[in-house]
């Protein structure tokens, strides 16, 4: 059984290789998932498991411990396994964290290769944790003529330090104070925040903006407010992981504010359309909610990416 950690695998240098990876994962047999938690909130095992025909299973488990930022230790750590389809062996343990780093970007640049236009210059990310500059580089890979990144965060000192890092490799990263005039500049808005409160309003957003919806993960949590998502045409990465399970989502569908019907489809549809009916001032949302399949996804192209180059 191979081991893999991110000291062991580096950085990743072709984003493409994992986008095209969730992509290719969406053209087979929709994935079976479950999650499982045990514990209580803040000391909790988190076990999210994936079989996907043609690629096998796999089950990614992760402790989160709210109590390890006392103790000088990751708040969230685990290990992904995955099984071979025919045989049930045990083929690779691989560390949670590089794949929940790779697995996220990659979706919302998929996303946003379906929804944004292509001919897109500027992108601002709300945020400034590892999940921004991750973005940012699968991003600018995917969408050539972007030319310009702006980041925003409420401790204004992370968004500069992280701009000055991104800087320094070459990428025109800068940051701003001003959220709704960078926001109402952009042509790409990303979310990366852990907000409860929505941060990102509507009434910001300018005609044909694609919006990516990142940080939302648990039911109390939300990154855009109603205007948002009445604004524009929502599509997620995974109905099942996503609609019933986030706030960013469970909240304004049960308040009435949108329905399923306005959920114009997940990335198994946009695979099977090829693209979306989108006009060019149009506002486009996509709801980043991530699942097991998705990791599975990853773990296979990083596999088989290991295996190219041993």
């Amino acid at each position: 059984m191979k081991l893999i950690t991110r000291e062991t695998f580096g950085a990743v240098t072709d984003w493409r290789i994992f986008v095209e990876a969730i992509d290719a994962g969406h053209a087979l047999s929709k994935a079976e998932v479950e999650d499982v938690f045990l514990g209580p909130q803040g000391n909790t095992l988190l076990s999210r498991a994936a079989r996907i025909e043609g690629i096998g299973f796999g089950v990614k488990s992760v402790t989160v411990i709210a109590q390890n930022t006392k103790r000088d230790l990751p708040s969230v750590q685990g290990g992904m396994i995955v099984f071979d389809e025919q045989t049930g062996t045990p083929t690779a343990l691989i560390d949670s964290a590089l794949i929940t780093d790779i697995k996220t970007a990659a979706d919302s640049a998929l996303g946003a290769r379906y929804l944004a236009r292509p001919d897109a210059k500027h992108m601002v990310v709300l945020g400034a944790g590892s999940v921004a500059g991750n973005v940012i580089a699968a991003y600018r890979q995917m969408f050539p003529k972007l030319e310009r990144f702006t980041l925003w965060n409420r401790t204004d000192a992370k968004a500069k330090a992280l701009a000055a890092t991104l800087q320094n490799t070459g990428l025109p990263v800068f940051a701003t104070s001003d959220i709704s005039e960078a926001v109402g500049q952009a042509d790409i808005v990303t979310c990366a925040t852990m907000s409860t409160d929505p941060v990102l309003k509507g009434k910001w957003l300018r005609p044909g903006t694609h919006v990516d919806l990142i940080g939302a993960f648990r039911a109390d949590m939300r990154e855009a407010d109603d205007d948002v998502l009445t604004s524009g045409q929502i599509y997620v990465d995974s109905r099942d992981t996503t609609l019933a399970h986030i706030g960013e989502l469970k909240i304004p569908l049960s308040r009435g504010v949108i329905s399923e019907a306005d959920i114009l489809g997940d990335l198994y549809q946009l695979k099977a359309r090829g693209s979306a009916d989108r006009h060019p001032d149009t506002i486009t949302v996509f709801k980043n909610g991530g699942g097991a399949h998705l990791d599975l996804m990853i773990a296979n192209a990083i596999l088989q990416l290991e295996a190219s180059q041993s």
